[in-house]
């Protein structure tokens, strides 16, 4: 049986991998029809948001800062044009007594259809990334969908109103057009130069998560070791974050000017220092600790970094998509709820040492004294992963919410997890060549997860 799989595999590959984007859709359909973007993180301040958009950002419509519409105003706006589009067409045709209700339902459902587009538009754009990163005859389709479409806290992201949906669509494109730069030995046209800055000014203006992703491009020149190329990179990245600056400064320009800082927050920062956090958020302790495989779902084990996110990560800690803490009369399967993500977790120890695994490439091609341009890449994602992780427990550090540590969400930093997968899948690539046997292995064990972990996926919320 194994050599038959082994053999045939790749003749079933393609069959597989319309199975498995027919199984997303199902879920993508599924949530978009039992999902209220109301239910989600801060819903009703983001809804505010909405509402108060042209009162925001129109000249001349108030004097009063954006902060007493919302208190989501230091959110940048680029995610909430598309609702706002729809609000406004509809308050044209709804009676005046059914408004609001009714407009907002409205935007409601058609942002999660948008975004759940982009969504599959992020999946077809790192098909591209691959075909110019790895060259092989081969698909690497599966491979992508599994490591990257795996994570529950993506469909948290894609139902509810939110910017990390643009974080991944546009780090995607970022990442197509810098393997294109790689693979070109640095050499660019303006308008490579032009398309990489606007893309990061809308990434700028999406959400602040997006920051951490810009560092690594800079870090990147240190381990370039032809001169002229250094010079080259260097003028090319310099250029296109000044096209970002140019693009998205305004905003944050805004926020200096209105609130004293680049950086303003809903929430007062305190000065660095790890005792902001007691040891139990850096160390886990106590009988709690083992809830994370028994019932990961809060109060338990609350402000513990790692458990928390990893139980927000593959299962729905807080309680806003799967588990429904705020509707606990009407949600679906709640007294069970706990019993399976509890499984959900135990079964994705797997894919969780595997991602892990793959941080090792990275570091084999930081330490390579010839390096190719795929291994510039590797090296980009392996310090974006990084910046990434240490720069969200700085800010989890400098605004510390005790004792619950509430703003410890895997939705807020999903990118980092699609960066790890993205290291995966090429670690995959590479165990391929190998041993197929281990490969195969490796791609059934994860259908295996994703499969298991199906209706973690989905909304438990009641029919809209």
């Amino acid at each position: 049986m194994n050599l038959y799989i082994l053999k045939n595999y790749e003749k079933y590959e393609k069959n597989l991998f319309i199975f498995l984007i027919s199984s997303l859709m199902f879920v993508l359909g599924y949530n978009l029809f039992h999902y209220d973007q109301i239910y989600g993180y801060d819903g009703e301040a983001h809804h505010a948001y909405v509402q108060n958009f042209l009162n925001m950002y129109l000249p001349g419509r108030t004097t009063e800062l954006s902060s007493t519409f919302t208190y989501e105003f230091f959110s940048p706006p680029l995610p909430y044009l598309f609702p706002v589009f729809i609000n406004e067409i509809c308050k044209i045709y709804i009676q005046p007594e059914n408004i609001y209700e009714t407009c907002r339902q409205a935007y409601s459902f058609a942002n999660i259809l948008f975004q759940s587009l982009l969504f599959l538009l992020t999946l077809f754009l790192y098909t591209k990334v691959f075909k110019h990163l790895i060259k092989k005859k081969y698909s690497l389709n599966i491979s992508i969908f599994l490591l990257t479409v795996i994570f529950t806290a993506n469909y948290r992201a894609i139902g509810m109103l939110r910017g990390e949906i643009y974080v991944l669509l546009f780090n995607s494109l970022l990442l197509l057009l810098f393997i294109k730069l790689l693979n070109n030995n640095f050499e660019y046209e303006i308008k490579d130069m032009l398309f990489f800055g606007l893309t990061i000014g809308l990434l700028a203006l999406s959400k602040q998560w997006g920051f951490l992703l810009f560092p690594s491009y800079f870090f990147l020149i240190l381990f370039i070791k032809s001169k002229s190329e250094k010079i080259q990179y260097f003028k090319f990245v310099s250029g296109a974050f000044f096209i970002g600056f140019l693009l998205s400064s305004w905003f944050y320009f805004s926020l200096y000017f209105d609130y004293g800082s680049f950086t303003t927050f809903n929430r007062e920062s305190i000065p660095f220092r790890l005792t902001n956090q007691p040891l139990s958020f850096y160390f886990p302790i106590g009988e709690e600790v083992s809830m994370v495989f028994t019932k990961p779902i809060r109060p338990y084990f609350q402000n513990q970094f790692l458990p928390v996110l990893y139980a927000d990560l593959w299962g729905d800690y807080w309680g806003y998509f799967t588990f429904t803490s705020r509707a606990l009369d009407v949600g679906r399967n709640q007294l069970f709820i706990g019993d399976y993500l509890s499984r959900v977790n135990i079964v994705s120890i797997f894919p969780t040492l595997f991602l892990l695994f793959g941080l090792r490439i990275g570091y084999r091609s930081l330490i390579k004294k010839i390096k190719k341009p795929d291994d510039y890449f590797v090296i980009y994602l392996f310090f974006a992963v990084l910046t990434s992780f240490f720069g969200y427990l700085w800010f989890l550090i400098s605004y510390p919410v005790l004792p619950t540590g509430d703003t410890n969400k895997a939705t807020y930093i999903i990118h980092l997890f699609h960066l790890l997968g993205i290291l995966g899948i090429v670690n995959l690539d590479k165990i391929r060549e190998k041993n197929q046997r281990y490969f195969l292995y490796i791609i059934g064990m994860l259908i295996f997860v994703f499969f298991h972990n199906l209706s973690a996926y989905m909304s438990h919320f009641p029919t809209q």
